[in-house]
C-alpha cells in the first residue's frame, strides 16, 4: 500500500504545529504578565508576579516561547500539559462537564497538545535537536 503523500511531510508539518501552539500560548501569558494583546473592553494592568495567575502567566510566556524554539520541548511540554489540566479542571469544569459548554475547549486543547510533544520532543526543526547532533558528532 503506497503511503499518503502527505507522510513527505511529517516532520515539517510537526515544527509547524509546535511553533504555532507556542507563539498562541504565549499570546496568554504576554496578557497576564505585560498586559500586552487584551481586548478593547478588558480592564487595564497585569496580574501580580507573586500569584498562581502570576506563574501560569510566566509558564505561559517564557514556556511558549521554549516551545516555539523546540529549547527543552519534552519538559517543558509536560509542565505546560499539566498546567493547562489544572486550568481546565480549577476554572471550567466547575462551570460543567462539557468543554464546549464551559468554554475550557483551549485549555484541553492545548493540554493534549502539550503532552503530544512532551512524547514526540521537538523534532529535527529545533533547538534540541541541534543540540543533540553538535553533542554526538565528532570533534575536529
Amino acid at each position: 500500500m503506497r503511503p499518503f503523500f502527505m507522510h513527505r511531510f511529517e516532520e515539517p508539518a510537526a515544527a509547524l504545529l509546535r511553533v504555532v501552539a507556542g507563539l498562541m500560548f504565549m499570546q496568554h501569558g504576554a496578557q497576564k504578565l505585560f498586559g500586552w494583546l487584551k481586548a478593547p473592553d478588558a480592564p487595564p494592568g497585569t496580574v501580580e508576579l507573586m500569584s498562581q495567575m502570576g506563574l501560569a502567566g510566566v509558564l505561559e510566556f517564557f514556556g511558549g516561547l521554549l516551545i516555539v524554539l523546540g529549547l527543552f520541548t519534552r519538559p517543558v511540554a509536560f509542565i505546560l500539559s499539566g498546567l493547562m489540566a489544572v486550568a481546565y479542571f480549577t476554572a471550567h469544569a466547575p462551570q460543567g462537564p462539557v468543554p464546549i459548554l464551559n468554554r475550557g475547549e483551549l485549555a484541553v486543547l492545548f493540554c493534549f497538545i502539550f503532552l503530544y510533544f512532551s512524547a514526540r520532543g521537538g523534532g529535527r526543526y529545533s533547538l534540541d535537536h541541534l543540540v543533540a547532533r553538535r553533542g554526538t558528532a565528532p570533534r575536529r
